[in-house]
């Protein structure tokens, strides 16, 4: 994982004929994509380039975005499977209690009532209900809902501590 910059998009394909391209958030910070003026897409060759953004819009569940400069399909189509980024020290704010996902990637994770180890956070899924993190435990995954009630994040420590649920690690 690339802990120096936060992926704010995924860039999808050319949108109309004027150089837009249409991109699905990555984003937890509410208005970043509005307010995003500069950033760098990764293109799938895995060069950087940078970019600024004249427009941005939403359009059925996803966004679309204008770059300055590029004003063709074919000149769109340059940043198909691209990732938006910003550096991670610009990757904006979140309320306070939230967490950015790839800042809990490493913590271990404790069952509160016994002090037991019962892994280290590897991933995240998500399918519409709260988050999963994917907890590497014994050899094996497990999927732990992260959700106030049941997760305490200690950032500094690296550390969630959580009531668990009976049978939860039988899963």
């Amino acid at each position: 994982m690339d802990r120096e910059r936060a992926v704010v998009a995924e860039i999808l394909r050319p949108r109309g004929n004027r150089g837009e391209l249409l991109v699905r958030s990555e984003t937890d910070v509410p208005g970043r994509l509005e307010t995003l003026s500069h950033a760098r897409a990764r293109l799938r060759d895995g060069s950087d380039v940078a970019v600024e953004i004249v427009e941005a819009w939403q359009h059925k569940g996803d966004w679309v975005l204008k770059f300055s400069g590029v004003d063709s399909i074919d000149a769109a189509d340059r940043f198909r499977g691209a990732d938006l980024w910003v550096p991670a020290a610009e990757r904006g704010v979140l309320p306070e209690g939230d967490f950015f996902q790839s800042d809990l990637i490493d913590c271990q994770v404790v069952d509160k009532a016994t002090g037991d180890c019962i892994g280290t956070v590897a991933g995240w899924q998500q399918y519409g209900g709260p988050p999963l993190m994917e907890v590497l435990s014994g050899g094996r995954e497990v999927l732990i809902p992260f959700v106030a009630s049941m997760c305490q994040v200690d950032l500094a420590a690296r550390l969630i501590r959580i009531d668990v649920p009976e049978g939860l690690l039988e899963l």
